[in-house]
């Protein structure tokens, strides 16, 4: 049975293996070996999450792909989430998440052909409540911020967030010295739209 753990944050400020320990201790209590980790820094609202997809990609049916929580999988849009779980069942890859006991059957020997199927069922009626739980929680999460911040504006408070001008600075050095964005990225840790933000800033200041 091969094991493929998940591993995400939200930003390149947070700890994306913060969990690692924790899945990897889950693993070795039901006897799994995690044989492949993916990790990577990005908002579980977005669909487009490269490392993700390369697990997806790299799946054979019957794998387990192994998460801290199921909004490290998921805080999509109900559109969004219906494609995700689309390509997952097209896999046919198993969801196992610490925080979901009944997904925790799937890392266990089958002993019938009856029993998964009614852990099929239940897991994946699960996961739907999850991934709804998740996204709201993100929502409601976005809304306090954003009342958050219209307070500080009208307070005089609000300055914004505090540009990286030493790490910014490096990345337009590799601009023009012709590095590509993936090698950027995997210099910094910094996002595409980080890239493309500061790319479009030096195009505009160079002298034609």
């Amino acid at each position: 049975m091969f094991v493929r753990a998940y591993l995400r944050a939200s930003t390149n400020q947070q700890d994306a293996t913060r969990a690692r320990e924790q899945v990897e201790a889950f693993a070795a209590d039901h006897g799994l070996t995690i044989a492949a980790t993916y990790i990577e820094n990005e908002s579980g609202a977005k669909l487009a999450r490269p490392e993700l997809f390369r697990l997806l990609k790299d799946a054979k049916p019957g794998d387990i792909c192994l998460l801290e929580a199921v909004d490290r999988l998921t805080r999509l849009n109900s559109a969004d989430w219906e494609q995700l779980k689309s390509k997952l069942i097209e896999c046919r890859i198993r969801i196992v998440a610490l925080d979901l006991p009944t997904s925790w059957v799937m890392a266990k020997a089958e002993t019938d052909e009856f029993t998964p199927r009614i852990f099929d069922a239940i897991n994946s009626m699960m996961l739907d409540v999850l991934a709804a739980v998740a996204r709201k929680d993100y929502e409601d999460r976005r809304r306090r911020q954003a009342q958050g911040q219209a307070k500080a504006k009208a307070e005089g408070l609000y300055k914004g967030r505090k540009e990286n001008v030493a790490r910014n600075a490096g990345i337009e050095s590799m601009l023009r010295a012709g590095s590509s964005w993936s090698q950027i990225q995997a210099a910094t840790g910094c996002s595409r739209a980080t890239i493309a933000k500061i790319a479009k800033r030096f195009t505009n200041s160079t002298p034609i």
